[in-house]
């Protein structure tokens, strides 16, 4: 009796302990979270972004304390779980009814840019003997929406953590330099404010990098830069359905087995907050601007928190072999893309 009185205890100890380590580790990826977006303020680090700063302190905390093993079923729990919820969330920020009506026209440009950075990215990544998937990553980084694209195909192509993380924090570098790059030529180039922001649109790699370069083209030109961008994140949906054909033939001619890459029903929950945000919630004159801005910020710190518990998982001594050769195809394909992008405007 008291041994089975022991035993109770014991499992009754192990479940809080097991508790403790979930919540201390989400707690920790959103406390890092919170100070890469105070980061975010101060002047210079604003182009960065909140995304950006985070990702940077939780590979600098691997590098100096190592990771937090007491805690990792928090931080897994944040970069699986979390992330998949932001991702649905993010579906809110697509409108379908615009795309399809408004932005018909960007379509076609947006499918060139999508693929020719894949391919791109694909092959300079073969040249300088990039890992592969960090390649393909930052290829569909480059192509559709930066880190929720990444996020969102990673656990499809079954990249590691670390890769998916290394590819983040990359693009996050990119996308700044060269939204920054953006304003400085905007006076010199032979474009329309509407023409500067198509151009911005279909060619920079997060949404946040889009706005930050299209922002001086004014009001106009802005929208249009959005409406582009919204015609790229649209494309994923069918880009992550093709890798999953592509991932489950792959595995069936590799094996006996006829097993198939488990369905990502993060993506259903995506296209189903995006119709929801498209014919529901853009009817109803009940829900308010300062509602859709709250979930808006709410996505983006769970996206944060989620891409902290990836970048727990970098370490440097990794990043200088398998970060360098990606990062030199990255920047060469994004010259590239953005010299497509200026020729189809």
């Amino acid at each position: 009796m008291e041994e089975e009185k022991l035993q109770s205890t014991n499992t009754s100890e192990d479940k809080k302990g097991a508790v403790q380590k979930l919540v201390g580790g989400i707690a920790f990826t959103f406390f890092i979270a919170f100070i890469g977006y105070l980061i975010a303020f101060l002047p210079g680090f604003s182009y960065i972004g909140q995304l950006a700063c985070a990702i940077f302190i939780a590979i600098l905390y691997r590098q100096l304390f190592g990771y937090p093993e007491r805690l990792r079923v928090g931080i897994t729990f944040s970069s699986k779980k979390i992330l998949r919820i932001a991702i649905v969330l993010y579906g809110l920020r697509l409108n379908i009814n615009t795309v399809i009506n408004d932005g018909a026209g960007l379509l076609l440009r947006d499918a060139c840019i999508v693929i020719a950075a894949i391919l791109l990215m694909i092959y300079l990544g073969k040249l300088v003997k990039a890992n592969k998937n960090i390649s393909l990553l930052l290829g569909v980084g480059t192509g559709v929406c930066g880190a929720a694209a990444i996020a969102a195909v990673a656990p499809i192509i079954k990249a590691k953590d670390e890769d998916a993380a290394i590819g983040v924090a990359i693009i996050a570098l990119m996308g700044t330099v060269f939204s920054i790059m953006y304003t400085i030529l905007r006076p010199i180039l032979p474009f329309t404010e509407v023409e500067y922001g198509i151009w911005s649109g279909i060619s920079l790699h997060e949404l946040a990098h889009v706005a930050l370069a299209a922002a001086p083209a004014g009001e106009e030109g802005l929208a249009i830069a959005l409406l582009a961008k919204l015609g790229r994140v649209f494309l994923l949906i069918p880009l992550c359905f093709l890798f999953i054909y592509m991932m489950n033939r792959k595995k069936k001619a590799s094996t006996k087995e006829q097993s198939t890459i488990p369905f990502p029903w993060f993506l259903v929950g995506f296209i189903v907050l995006s119709l929801i945000g498209t014919y529901v919630l853009d009817d109803l004159t009940s829900v308010s601007d300062s509602f859709m801005e709250f979930i808006y910020t709410l996505t983006t710190w769970l996206l944060t928190a989620a891409m902290v518990g990836l970048g727990l998982s970098v370490s440097l001594k990794d990043l200088k072999t398998k970060a360098m050769r990606p990062l030199i195809a990255m920047v060469t394909t994004s010259v590239i893309v953005s010299l497509l992008a200026y020729l189809l405007v």
